[in-house]
């Protein structure tokens, strides 16, 4: 790309404002799409990973399989797999599980709630230990979370989430100190839960915490099997450790032989989070393509563009190409002017890709990442050549003859 050519190439591109303006829009519509949606890419996948992550990165969950099968003569015998105190008492052993910190057992109850005349149905109602609030990385925006001495007094006390003072009473509203009716039974408010937003599957914020024994006082009785167990493990590298010694106890627990399948179902948030990034991966690829095929088509338009150019300049070519003009000179002549057009419109594009990016518009937080730009204006780069090259090289390939018999 010689001076020459760049001066010829920026009186062509003026000589015609509107027509290159409509070119260059195409490149900038995908230019722009690449940042954005790479942007949105990598804005879920972080907001997933936040969101997994607050459910505790070094917890594991452990359910009773609702459908445990045995070899029986007559086929197949359904029974109820049980999580029970003995499998509590067995995982808080230290010597059967050394990566296991904490261990709570948790009750789940379907439950309206009523507060002031206002009725409300509670996505999640959890009785649970007050070590369940570390084992989920709760953490109370105000008051105070519940404790061992609220557990042990059986205490009709509760903390909420953000959700439930919304639909109890409105956004802002302090409930601390307030009584709300579970199911009839009447609990005081002592703490408000920070805001966690939806984790995919559930908004973590409707939710209602008390203590498991009023909840089995008051709510459900004395339970034969615990809904899930909460562990929590050592530390973040010992998860997969931790996992694996609950799987073994809980199989020494429930007698159940080395062939047998377990009757349970076991996993932590470090293999959720895994599999959350790999397919936040996966979306941010399916967007970024998407936002290529805009680019492409931008491609297009300049390939389209060019051609017309050079039909339309046949006569100067010819001219040029009389007074001496060398086949290379008209090849960077006119891959120039696309090459231009490509790079004018991908700037346009970063600059209205960062700038839309960081309006922040609704509750995802875009994040635009310096490969991102690079990548889109490099590609932009790219397409000017390769969308341009033919249109260029068909310039560079007529004779002067040709040229100039051109009407």
């Amino acid at each position: 790309m010689t001076i020459d050519s760049l001066h010829v190439a920026l009186k062509g591109l003026l000589a015609n404002r509107m027509r290159s303006l409509l070119t260059m829009l195409g490149i900038l519509i995908g230019t722009a799409a690449v940042i954005l949606l790479v942007a949105v890419g990598t804005g879920i996948s972080n907001a997933v990973q936040h969101q997994i992550e607050t459910m505790g990165s070094n917890a594991v969950y452990v359910w009773p399989e609702q459908n445990a099968g045995g070899n029986d003569r007559g086929g197949t015998a359904i029974r109820q797999a049980k999580l029970t105190d003995a499998d509590l008492k067995a995982l808080s052993d230290k010597n059967r599980a050394p990566d296991v910190l904490a261990v709570s057992p948790v009750l789940q109850v379907r439950a309206t709630t009523v507060a002031d005349g206002t009725t409300y149905a509670l996505q999640t109602f959890v009785g649970a230990k007050p070590i369940f609030a570390q084992i989920r990385n709760a953490v109370a925006e105000s008051g105070r979370m519940i404790d061992e001495q609220d557990e042990a007094d059986h205490a009709k006390v509760a903390v909420i989430g953000q959700t439930v003072i919304k639909k109890l009473w409105h956004k802002g509203y302090n409930p601390i100190g307030r009584d709300v009716q579970a199911n009839g039974i009447r609990f005081r408010i002592v703490g408000v839960l920070e805001k966690r937003g939806s984790n995919g599957f559930q908004d973590q914020d409707d939710v209602m915490f008390a203590p498991l024994s009023t909840v089995e006082d008051t709510m459900v009785g004395k339970v034969q099997s615990y809904h899930f167990l909460g562990v929590q493990a050592v530390s973040r590298q010992a998860t997969e450790l931790a996992q694996a010694e609950v799987t073994q106890v809980l199989r020494q627990t429930h007698h159940l032989k080395p062939e047998e399948a377990p009757d349970f179902l076991i996993f932590n948030q470090a293999q959720l989070l895994t599999a959350g990034k790999a397919a936040a991966l996966l979306f941010s690829l399916l967007l970024g393509a998407v936002a290529a095929i805009a680019l492409f088509v931008g491609g297009i338009g300049v390939m389209n563009i060019m051609l017309v150019t050079v039909t339309e300049r046949t006569r100067e070519i010819g001219i040029r190409k009389a007074l001496g003009a060398q086949r290379i000179d008209i090849l960077s002549q006119f891959l120039t002017e696309a090459v231009l057009l490509s790079l004018l419109g991908g700037a346009m594009g970063v600059a209205i890709g960062i700038g839309i990016a960081h309006l922040q518009v609704g509750p995802l937080h875009l994040v635009v990442s310096f490969g991102s730009i690079v990548l889109s204006f490099g590609v932009s780069a790219l397409v000017g050549i390769f969308f341009g090259f033919y249109p260029a090289n068909r310039a560079a390939r007529l004779t002067p003859i040709e040229a100039l018999r051109y009407e």
